[in-house]
């Protein structure tokens, strides 16, 4: 759905705290085609259940899933989503049986709009020429990815890698070489498998800067203002797989390629609606939950402080143990949403892994192309289940240094 940005409706808090402007020039699209895998929503919701602190998953029938996506949803919007499987709000059927043009599901989308490998090829699709010269700073497997396919569909220019560091850093913004001709500057805020977070933003020469934050979407305040283009896929923060969120500054739609397929085209999508064809109705319809649940928990700036908490204990923990377990990532840019560790003894990795799922602590391997273990603590993770994982950590340290 393309929709101009909420100014002072009740609906607009959250936007407000993502951006901390009105920023009536910028639109929020679904595209129903995806970069990472997932589909865009609008970030207008209304606030309704009150939620506060987020309750430890029921010991009988939950685990604490440290999975980096698709990842935790909130257990008060599983419930809701529960109840109201059967019958939507007393209209008879599911939300998975609506016509997406109904006048039911059209209240679902317009409170929460939306998928995000394929905005990988879409955002130069549709923001450049094919002869035109793109800026890339990647900061890990994402962020690389994603320099590929523009590769296919634009001259980007790899201005920054660490990947001669295993990606475990940030670079310093003032050394950057930027093509003051480039179209825009691509960055990955957040790098799940690495664990590497942009903690402020470049500024590029020619004013456009385009990120994924698939990863941290939601998770802090962000100055929407500073970017040209945010493309994120919901199943980390927002939703479940299957939905992507586009926020795109309005003069910047309608200026795509030619060879631009109709599916990737954000003007068709803004066109529309976000409704140019059947888009994924019970992930939009999950997202609109996520989002009342964020509000109710006093928005964005309060959401950030619960995951500074979770983040700072996990941390602590690992380097507390005197290198039993080691983060590589350095300090200044620790992801709060993915901690990646490692043993000491790498050969216990395996067995730690499979204790902790003994005690419901799930997903805890890291992704299989950097090893190790990786704890994701999304939003929806409660402080309950980091508290868990290290006690659990410093048990396993007792019983194996």
């Amino acid at each position: 759905m393309a929709m101009s940005a909420p100014t002072s409706s009740p609906h607009s808090l959250l936007l407000q705290n993502l951006n901390r402007h009105h920023l009536p020039t910028t639109k929020t699209i679904s595209l129903h085609p995806s970069p990472r895998p997932t589909k865009p929503i609008s970030i207008t919701c209304s606030a309704s259940a009150q939620i506060h602190d987020r309750p430890a998953p029921a010991a009988q029938d939950r685990v604490f899933n440290f999975a980096a996506g698709p990842a935790i949803l909130p257990e008060s919007v599983l419930r809701k989503a529960e109840s109201e499987l059967y019958n939507w709000r007393g209209s008879g059927m599911s939300v998975m049986e609506m016509s997406h043009r109904g006048k039911e599901f059209l209240s679902i989308i317009q409170k929460a709009e939306a998928r995000a490998t394929t905005q990988f090829a879409a955002i130069p699709l549709n923001l450049c020429a094919q002869s035109d010269p793109v800026d890339f700073i990647v900061t890990g497997s994402w962020g690389d990815k994603a320099f590929k396919e523009a590769a296919k569909y634009c001259k980007p220019t790899l201005i920054w890698s660490g990947k001669s560091e295993k990606y475990t850093k940030i670079p310093s913004f003032d050394d950057l070489e930027q093509n003051p001709h480039a179209k825009y500057l691509h960055i990955c805020a957040n790098e799940t498998i690495h664990g590497v977070e942009f903690k402020n933003y470049p500024t590029p020469k020619n004013g456009l800067l385009v990120a994924d934050m698939s990863s941290n979407f939601c998770s802090k305040p962000v100055d929407v203002s500073k970017f040209g283009l945010i493309y994120a896929g919901a199943q980390k923060n927002v939703g479940p797989s299957g939905v992507t969120i586009v926020i795109i500054r309005k003069d910047l739609i309608g200026k795509a390629q030619e060879i631009t397929p109709v599916m990737l085209d954000y003007k068709i999508h803004a066109d529309n609606n976000s409704l140019y064809n059947t888009p994924p109705c019970f992930g939009i319809y999950m997202c609109g939950l996520v989002f009342e649940d964020l509000l109710a928990q006093g928005g964005l700036a309060e959401v950030e402080k619960k995951n500074v908490k979770k983040a700072k204990i996990l941390y602590d923990a690992i380097d507390e143990s005197k290198g039993f377990y080691r983060c590589p990532v350095e300090k200044s840019v620790r992801s709060l949403m993915n901690v990646p560790f490692t043993l000491e003894k790498a050969e216990l990795e395996a067995e730690f892994v499979k204790e902790a799922s003994k005690e419901k602590m799930v997903q805890l391997k890291g992704h299989r192309s950097v090893g190790g273990m990786r704890a994701s603590i999304y939003n929806a993770m409660p402080l309950a289940g980091v508290e868990k994982l290290v006690a659990f950590m410093k048990d396993f340290q007792s019983r194996h240094a």
